[in-house]
């Protein structure tokens, strides 16, 4: 094996690792990204479930309760709004390095690939540039 050769199968092995971590980079960035939906729609579920309703037996205090309480659920809804516009553009990063650690990768198979056939086509002309082989004649015994 070349030197060349073992320089670029060290380098696809390096392409490879980083990205397997890219990979999981963008796996954790997706589970994030769920996790903070999941929050949000808990949220925004809360918030709707304390919404005043009529009731005979509603007083003042109750009311200002429920009324304090919903105001809390809707600037915790705001937060989680954010909280998921950031989780989403960490999962766009990821999926961009992903794509590009993933090109890298394949440029370098495509190097090797050509430096295969270039090896093979060497030895191709090497085969037409030697001598032709002499057999020696076969008498069959008569």
């Amino acid at each position: 094996m070349s030197d060349k050769a073992k320089r670029l199968a060290r380098v696809l092995r390096v392409r490879t690792l980083q990205l397997g971590l890219t990979q999981a980079d963008e796996a954790r960035a997706a589970a994030r990204m769920a996790d903070e939906m999941a929050l949000h729609d808990r949220i925004v579920q809360l918030a709707h479930a304390v919404a005043p309703v009529k009731a005979p037996a509603t007083t003042a205090m109750t009311l200002h309760a429920s009324a304090h309480y919903r105001d809390r659920l809707h600037a915790s809804v705001d937060i989680a709004q954010r909280r998921v516009a950031q989780a989403d553009d960490g999962l766009a990063r990821a999926k961009s390095a992903t794509l590009e650690a993933r090109r890298d990768q394949s440029a370098v198979e495509k190097l090797i690939a050509r430096a295969d056939a270039a090896q093979a086509l060497r030895e191709l002309r090497a085969m037409e540039n030697a001598p032709p082989v002499r057999r020696p004649k076969r008498h069959d015994p008569c």
